[in-house]
């Protein structure tokens, strides 16, 4: 999208309008959370692995699909090389099939790109990447008698693995969130098999992951799965394989474990959040709304109170899908610019949510932005708005909050005050270094 800073009128107005307020001062906080540090993944796989009983189906020459999604999951790349080796030195031939849903335009190109650009590299993990958006029917579930599809390419190798992060969802509740039942049903149904799970809304979407994932159970040649789950600060703690028959059970176990150890922001209710980047391999939604509180599914809420939500950039590795971008209040010009249609509206027109793929107010740099957020926050005295800026929504361990702030969170143990108050640097542009 190409923006015109200007147009036909006078951006002085604007620039009259918020060059007075002044940015307040920041501090530099750390977050505290009570969650488990971080594993080696590469050992924890290698360990669960060593286990011959879990081999015994595979026979040397047989193929074994590495069903892989659309997030950027700390180590998962390392997590999958692991599996390719093990797989290898049992005489399989692995390959990774995308189990992204309508994700990166809904095409394979896109879906084998977005893998690339996440790491999954034949270089990188040892076996190389087929995409198809082809599906096979395996039968039919739930009342409604909806369509169980599957991944052909997946479904014609002799075996299958299932690899995913298992964490609480940014649009419904339910006994299996995002994770392996999940992409069962619609990261491995593609465009159509998403479609089908979304149609009826996300009030029902808990039921039809089970029903429709429970159905594929019973004819997808599952090897195993590998659950995922990380702690506070995004970093996986912990590592399962799970037999195919017992995802159901153990999912939602492990999901119990997700929502008890996942991040938050501790402050919650203050004026302004700025977040310097969204995009799809940081969360479906662009950003966990979980963390925010701002959603755009009616069937979920809580989280804090904020009065204005900026968002300065996409990031690179969304691959221009910009959606989540419509939650917020403001953005820059740089970032309405890097907003695809293509890549976006694909997986927006699959999920029936609109509301985040709106474009809110753009203004030209990341310093009237912030101003605009200010201004428009109901105080009597501008210097009065409370702001906090993240990097984004999977980095809360360390975050900056207006000096104003400093009171809350002096005396409260969840916090650390890491700096001095310090102004802000902005570039000739007026953008944040």
């Amino acid at each position: 999208m190409r923006i015109t800073v200007g147009g036909s009128g006078s951006w002085h107005v604007i620039d009259s309008l918020l060059d007075p307020i002044q940015i307040p001062r920041f501090v530099r906080v750390r977050q505290i959370f009570d969650s488990p540090g971080a594993i080696d993944v590469t050992n924890a796989m290698n360990e669960q692995l060593a286990d011959d009983a879990r081999w015994k189906p595979l026979k040397s020459g047989q193929s074994v699909a590495i069903a892989v999604g659309s997030r950027g999951i700390d180590s998962q790349v390392e997590a999958v090389a692991a599996l390719v080796a093990q797989i290898r030195k049992r005489g399989g031939i692995p390959f990774i099939v995308p189990a992204m849903g309508s994700h990166a335009g809904a095409t394979a190109e896109g879906q084998r790109a977005m893998l690339q650009t996440l790491g999954f590299t034949a270089d990188a993990v040892g076996c190389p990447i087929h995409s198809s958006m082809e599906t096979v029917q395996l039968g039919v579930a739930g009342a409604d008698d909806l369509p169980v599809l599957t991944d052909k390419v997946a479904y014609q190798a002799d075996h299958l693995v299932i690899i995913n992060r298992v964490k609480e969802h940014v649009c419904f509740r339910g006994p299996y969130e995002s994770g392996l039942m999940k992409m069962i049903t619609i990261g491995l149904g593609k465009q159509r098999g998403a479609e089908i799970a979304h149609n009826l809304g996300f009030g029902r979407m808990g039921g039809h992951i089970e029903a429709i994932a429970g159905e594929a159970l019973k004819h997808l040649k599952v090897l195993f799965a590998v659950a995922l789950v990380e702690n506070a600060t995004h970093r996986t703690c912990l590592v399962e394989v799970i037999d195919g028959p017992s995802i159901p059970e153990r999912e939602a176990a492990l999901l119990t474990l997700a929502k008890r150890w996942s991040a938050r922001l501790h402050l919650q209710s203050f004026d302004s959040l700025i977040i310097d980047e969204i995009g799809k391999n940081i969360s479906g939604s662009g950003f966990d709304t979980n963390v925010v509180g701002r959603y755009h599914s009616s069937w979920i809420k809580g989280g804090p109170e904020i009065q204005r939500v900026a968002i300065l950039d996409i990031a690179s590795q969304s691959n221009g899908n910009g959606n989540g971008l419509g939650m917020a209040d403001f953005t820059t010009v740089r970032a309405a610019e890097k907003f695809d249609f293509v890549q976006t509206y694909p997986n927006t027109l699959t999920a029936l949510l609109t509301g985040g793929v709106k474009i809110p107010m753009v203004l030209p740099n990341d310093r009237q932005v912030l101003q605009a957020c200010m201004k428009t926050c109901h105080h009597e005295n501008w210097s009065d708005t409370s702001v906090v800026r993240i990097h984004n929504t999977l980095c809360l361990g360390e975050i900056e909050v207006s000096e104003n702030l400093i009171p809350a969170i002096e005396d409260d143990e969840r916090f650390e005050i890491l700096s001095d108050p310090y102004e802000l640097s902005f570039d000739d542009q007026g953008n944040l270094f």
